[in-house]
């Protein structure tokens, strides 16, 4: 049997070693085993600590894009989503922490160029305030983490049309 192509590519941004810089790979981590098998099986999952034109420039046709990422520019510990069109107008003081080489505007700029147009998609940010060396969180991202798991499932069930919130316990 052959499973019909992606209908939504995770982009799961950061690194686990540099404090709140991990908390999208912990709340992916925590909330994909609990995920209802129809999403799982429209979900491509790609790790990427710093987020990279060819991440969103290799988008199926007809796949949308969710990025999530700790951001700068928010409160600490709150969350947001945004249409990516609208993260690639840069609204003034939100940034994903993982677009390092380029800001994430640029980022996304290129990448709707090279493409022709944007895939559909959505940023979920945490907002975060520490990436020192070491696994622990910030004590604001670390009670934020609930919300932006949320955050992701919401925008998961709107992308894949699940009707199912979770896996059977």
């Amino acid at each position: 049997m052959t499973l019909a192509p992606a209908s939504v590519r995770l982009l799961v941004c950061g690194t686990a070693d540099r404090g709140d810089d991990g908390a999208a790979l912990a709340a992916v981590a925590h909330l994909l085993p609990t995920l209802a098998l129809e999403i799982c099986e429209r979900l491509e999952v790609r790790r990427c600590s710093q987020l990279d034109p060819s991440d969103i420039i290799d988008v199926r046709p007809g796949t949308a894009c969710l990025i999530v990422d700790a951001a700068v520019g928010l409160v600490p510990g709150t969350v947001v989503t945004m249409p990516l069109s609208e993260l690639a107008a840069r609204p003034v003081g939100v940034s994903p922490r993982s677009s390092h080489a380029l800001p994430v505007d640029q980022v996304i700029a290129l990448a709707e160029t090279i493409r022709g147009t944007l895939p559909l998609g959505s940023f979920v940010g945490i907002g975060a305030k520490w990436f020192d060396y070491g696994p622990r969180f910030s004590r604001a991202v670390r009670a934020g983490l609930p919300d932006l798991e949320a955050a992701i499932l919401s925008e998961l069930i709107r992308m894949t049309g699940a009707g199912a919130l979770h896996a059977p316990a």
